[in-house]
């Protein structure tokens, strides 16, 4: 085994691979981007070599830099953890010239499975099931859209170079293919170097199905079953779990078979997915037929740990230990799974907006309380920041269980007790997805968000009173101050002069609580009033709290919740167990910007805090007329001619961010009078791109 290993990568991949290495007694280099100087992935190594500008091209893909950082700091060999250089032929080479020990396939097997079409044309003669479809050298319009016509609608366009759903566009009409293609090219050559596309049947309800496999360079290869990867948003994994439901004995020995063709028709060795295609319902009269090669990675996935989870085995060390010239640990025959288990990605995205990227400063990120049952695998901590340069993923919350129910009940405990504030996630959404009617019925298939959509949508109605009641309770609490511990009411006051009890002289204390809540479609004002609840006998003291005319008799503890680095100072979370009139509620509450954030009950619901002391709010302005950027970005094509008349949603630009092409549409029905952005300008979040007249409201009609 080497003694020292560079992790070509950033993020909670990095991470994740430092952290098997450290237990292997391995020395740890981090390379990091201008952008990433502070990031976890840095402290957390045992050194770090900046490499370049935020822009990955200048950094992350930079092979002569990393090769430098690498000979600079003495590492004897490099893992590219996945995305950026791990299945690229050339830096898999640029490493072998330079004697270090690349953690991944040799040269020879990237190339063959790094062009889609080239390698479906290699697995056709190894006998491995393919999709129907085009997979040719000829990439003329014309015959592109000859060929999805002859296979017949609808197709998918895929990036031959690509992954990770960039490049990708189903197709359902002929008319829709050229804007499609070109589409899909743009996309491939800004994300791969490469814009060559392949065309397949597109297959009704699909689910993808891969099967883990590993190769030594003795000869040996394994395969560590299925994982099902098929819910997802844009052709990108959302929740993943092992193994794939609903799979025979069987039909799982099939699909064994059928990677393992792969891996040997290729010369395989190291780490890697061989992914299927196959319809939502397996007819389960033909176990070994209804599934298709769709491409294989060359890599480790991000889902791997669902596999580890249900294996009991570190695949990082298995790839640690392949690269060093070792021979797989076990042999299929003394490889077993046991129970169940689901990742969720927890993205920083507006899940209710089209899934739009975000970008901000974490105020506050912890996840559940440690469990034997749960992992989070994360690349930030509280205080790092989610930039516009990269994938927007915070971390991965993976849960396991006897059965597929337990993991998911398990996941789903597991997202209420997380928290997240200062960056728009996605976490809220997955609370709602892992209780949907298809995930918890496994009807599993690419379609499931769309047809779950309405389970899927977020609540539109203002908070419960229980939630303004959790609210009121955090802000006495807070009043407490600092303390690991606060309660509501307190057990005792120095002295009228330092209580904040609404103490009054001959008059029984009483205070108005003026809380906020700004929901989709419009604001909602509450006054809780707060006062001593009278004495009861054998109960202990309570607070009356009054919401909407009715009164509730409370009374709660918080407890510090402290993150995975020390707390910071515009942070204040904990968590609030409350009694309201003898029911137990318990709800995770962060203060932070002068608001409350409350999690409970699945929502996070955010709440401001006005009073006589505080400083008016400032009414909402009115609408403008412009155009903003619903993300920063690249701005790659204008879509329509200034001075023009657009309807309501009409397409009018395109924002390139995370790799990933993004429509801005007319807000609303007008005179597109100019832009304020040229093509290949950098836009922020929120900068104005256009300017829209609005058309005038309808007249009115004559009075009856």
């Amino acid at each position: 085994m080497f003694s020292s290993l560079l992790v070509a990568n950033r993020g909670e991949i990095a991470c994740r691979v430092m952290r098997t290495a450290r237990r292997l007694g391995l020395r740890t280099i981090a390379v990091y981007s201008e952008a990433d100087a502070d990031a976890l992935h840095v402290r957390e190594a045992h050194e770090a070599h900046c490499i370049g500008a935020a822009p990955a091209r200048d950094s992350y893909l930079h092979i002569g830099r990393i090769l430098d950082a690498a000979r600079a700091s003495g590492a004897q060999a490099i893992h590219p953890g996945y995305g950026f250089l791990s299945e690229s032929a050339p830096f898999a080479q640029a490493c072998s010239r330079a004697g270090i020990v690349f953690v991944g396939p040799p040269e020879s097997a990237i190339r063959a499975m790094g062009s889609k079409a080239a390698a479906k044309a290699l697995l056709a003669q190894a006998g491995v099931p393919l999709t129907p479809g085009f997979h040719g050298a000829d990439q003329d319009p014309a015959r592109l859209a000859a060929e999805a016509a002859h296979i017949g609608f609808p197709v998918l366009i895929k990036a031959s170079a690509g992954g990770g759903g960039k490049g990708m566009r189903r197709v359902d009409r002929a008319a829709d293919f050229p804007a499609a293609l070109a589409a899909c090219r743009r996309e491939a050559l800004a994300a791969f170097g490469d814009d060559v596309v392949l065309i397949e049947k597109y297959i009704e309800q699909p689910r993808h199905i891969e099967v883990q496999v590993f190769a030594d360079t003795h000869g040996n290869a394994v395969h560590l079953f299925e994982r099902d990867c098929s819910v997802q948003r844009r052709h990108q994994k959302v929740l993943e779990e092992a193994p794939a439901p609903g799979v025979s004995p069987q039909r799982r020995a099939a699909l064994g078979r059928a990677a393992l063709q792969v891996v040997r028709a290729v010369g395989y060795v190291g780490a890697g997915t061989v992914e299927f295609i196959a319809p939502r319902a397996l007819a389960p009269e033909a176990p070994e037929a209804g599934f298709y090669f769709m491409e294989m990675n060359t890599r480790l996935q991000v889902e791997h740990p669902v596999t580890e989870m249900i294996t009991g085995l570190d695949l990082v060390e298995w790839q640690l230990r392949v690269a060093a010239g070792e021979a797989l640990p076990l042999d299929q025959a003394a490889l077993t799974w046991r129970g169940h288990a689901i990742e969720a990605r927890l993205y920083a995205e507006d899940a209710d907006q089209g899934y739009l990227p975000a970008t901000g400063t974490l105020a506050f990120f912890a996840g559940p309380p440690p469990a034997p049952y749960l992992r989070l695998d994360a690349g930030v901590q509280t205080g790092d920041r989610i930039g516009p340069h990269y994938d927007p993923m915070i971390g991965k919350l993976i849960a396991w269980g006897e059965t597929r129910d337990a993991a998911r009940l398990r996941l789903r405990d597991a997202l209420a007790q997380t928290c997240i504030v200062g960056v728009v996630s996605n976490l809220a959404f997955l609370g709602r997805l892992v209780e949907a009617p298809s995930f918890a019925a496994a009807l599993l298939d690419t379609d499931l968000l769309e047809r779950d959509a309405a389970a899927l949508a977020p609540p539109t109605g203002a908070p419960a009173p229980t939630a303004w009641l959790l609210v009121a309770l955090a802000t006495l609490a807070a009043e407490s101050g600092d303390a690991e511990t606060a309660q509501v009411p307190p057990d005792g006051c120095a002295g009228a002069w330092c209580c904040a009890d609404s103490w009054r002289a001959n008059l029984a204390p009483q205070r108005r609580l003026q809380l906020s809540w700004r929901g989709p479609a419009d604001a909602v004002l509450h006054d809780v009033w707060a006062g001593p609840a009278p004495a009861a006998r054998d109960a202990p003291a309570a607070v009356l709290l009054t919401v909407g005319g009715q009164q509730y008799r409370c009374r709660a503890q918080w407890h510090r919740r402290v993150p995975a680095v020390p707390q910071r100072p515009e942070a204040w979370a904990g968590t609030l167990r409350a009694h309201i009139d003898g029911r137990v509620f318990e709800a995770l509450t962060v203060r932070h910007a002068g608001r409350w954030h409350l999690f409970h009950d699945g929502r996070h619901d955010s709440f401001a805090l006005a009073g006589a002391l505080a400083a008016d709010t400032p009414p909402e302005s009115a609408a403008d007329e412009g155009v903003r950027a619903p993300m920063p970005g690249k701005l790659i094509a204008l879509l329509a001619a200034p001075g023009s008349r657009v309807a309501r949603n009409a397409p009018l630009l395109i924002v390139e961010a995370m790799k990933m092409e993004h429509t801005v549409r007319a807000p609303r029905a007008g005179v597109l009078r100019a832009f304020r952005v040229a093509v290949g300008d950098q836009v922020a979040m929120g900068e104005f791109l256009a300017d829209l007249e609005p058309d005038p409201p309808a007249a009115a009609g004559p009075a009856p």
